[in-house]
């Protein structure tokens, strides 16, 4: 027997899956985690089926992970039954769910695919090989080389946010916007739901009676952090202490690419100065939703952040990566940017001045064409994929835990 065998995990799936079960579900639903994003985002789904005893749930992580070791860590401390992939590909279920694209072609189960952020907005890095330049650059997540294999569409069903978005994947990859279901988005469903719990999250941070400054920052080239690696120093220097609180919310790519005691440690000044830190796996909405104002990206973070009525300052903006009809790129057009060497108490203050109800309900539209309806939308279509008559209760998309800010290291 290879190692690979001998880890291979034993339970209640493939050929003896009636050897020793206690339970006897009628269908497997295997989670697909590409990412810690799409982990986070799976997270939010995959309650509305857990519950029910006629399912039983099993995650695996896709070998396109950036941090594969980091994602198996994360699914065993969640309890969560985990396949390895190898075993994962060879082993029918009733349902795959991934929250990002890659390899899903060589599962045997329908696949039901959702988008891990705010609709499509960035445009797919160019491969750096050796042959010809291609004409025209696709979008990321609408890519036809991840959405289209051999002739067949590899989703059964995509969940999309908006019909706008619809659209856009219509041009985009025609075969599969056939497959595309508008059923709004999770992740900001639960910040709309958290919002309820503003003051909780407040009294955790220890921020009552401060002004609360989230710092959002996405990954790699153009994101904040990579432009302005000194802005959450400063803010937490010029910042009155008395008045201000400063957060940080950084993309889990972040933490998967240096590792997670490296970002620790180039942050542990500013912690000592009162920055707040929150792991990558949950605290983020928490935060955005505790906070006054929000110093941004076009990550998605800073989408959803104005998609709930927090003011967004820009502190990077690269507009060249995005699609000019992009959620993204609509709020570049919105939000005021970040001006170095300007006063950041000032400009903070202009920032949430600027932000009228208009422009935050402008952005919830972009973001979504359904909110607060995300869980019964999903819910009926994984039901609906699994052939399996829904539970009557009605789903609710739940506050978000409160958030657990990290100590500094040492």
């Amino acid at each position: 027997m290879s190692l690979e065998d001998a880890r291979w995990a034993i339970g209640p799936f493939g050929l003896d899956a009636s050897r020793a079960a206690t339970y006897s579900p009628e269908r497997i639903v295997l989670a697909v985690v590409h990412h810690m994003t799409a982990a986070t985002r799976l997270a939010d789904i995959m309650p509305l089926l857990e519950s029910d005893r006629r399912i039983q749930a099993v995650y695996t992580c896709a070998p396109s992970s950036m941090s594969p070791g980091w994602i198996g860590e994360h699914l065993s401390r969640l309890g969560a039954m985990v396949v390895p992939w190898q075993q994962a590909i060879r082993t029918p279920f009733n349902l795959a769910i991934a929250a990002s694209s890659g390899q899903l072609e060589r599962l045997h189960a329908p696949v039901l695919q959702l988008l891990h952020g705010t609709g499509f907005n960035k445009y797919a890095k160019r491969w750096n090989g050796q042959g010809p330049q291609a004409h025209g650059r696709e979008l990321y997540g609408m890519e036809r080389a991840v959405l289209v294999y051999r002739g067949r569409v590899i989703p059964s069903a995509m969940v999309i946010p908006t019909r706008r978005d619809v659209a856009r994947l219509r041009r985009g990859c025609p075969e599969a916007a056939e497959v595309a279901v508008v059923a709004g988005d999770p992740a900001f469903d639960r910040l709309i739901a958290s919002l309820a719990w503003r003051e909780r999250y407040r009294r955790v941070l220890g921020v009552q009676d401060k002004t609360l400054v989230a710092v959002s920052s996405t990954w790699g080239p153009g994101s904040l952090l990579q432009r302005c690696p000194d802005l959450p120093a400063r803010l937490v220097s010029e910042l009155p202490r008395d008045s201000y609180r400063v957060a940080a919310v950084l993309h889990p790519n972040i933490w998967a690419w240096s590792g997670r005691r490296q970002v620790r440690a180039w942050l542990a000044d500013s912690m000592r100065r009162g920055l707040i830190l929150v792991p990558p796996e949950e605290g983020w909405r928490a935060v955005l939703t505790a906070a006054d104002v929000v110093v941004g990206d076009h990550g998605s973070a800073s989408c959803y952040s104005a998609a709930a009525g927090r003011p967004v300052l820009m502190a990077s903006f690269p507009g060249e990566e995005l699609d000019p009809a992009s959620t993204s790129a609509r709020l570049g057009r919105l939000a005021p940017r970040l001006v170095p060497g300007e006063s950041l108490g000032s400009q903070l203050a202009d920032a949430a001045m600027s932000w009228t109800p208009s422009r935050h309900r402008r952005m919830r539209e972009l973001v979504t064409d359904v909110p607060g309806r995300s869980g019964e939308l999903i819910r009926s279509l994984m039901y609906r994929l699994l052939n399996l008559a829904e539970p009557e209760e009605t789903p609710v998309m739940r506050p978000v835990p409160e958030p657990e800010p990290l100590a500094v290291l040492g």
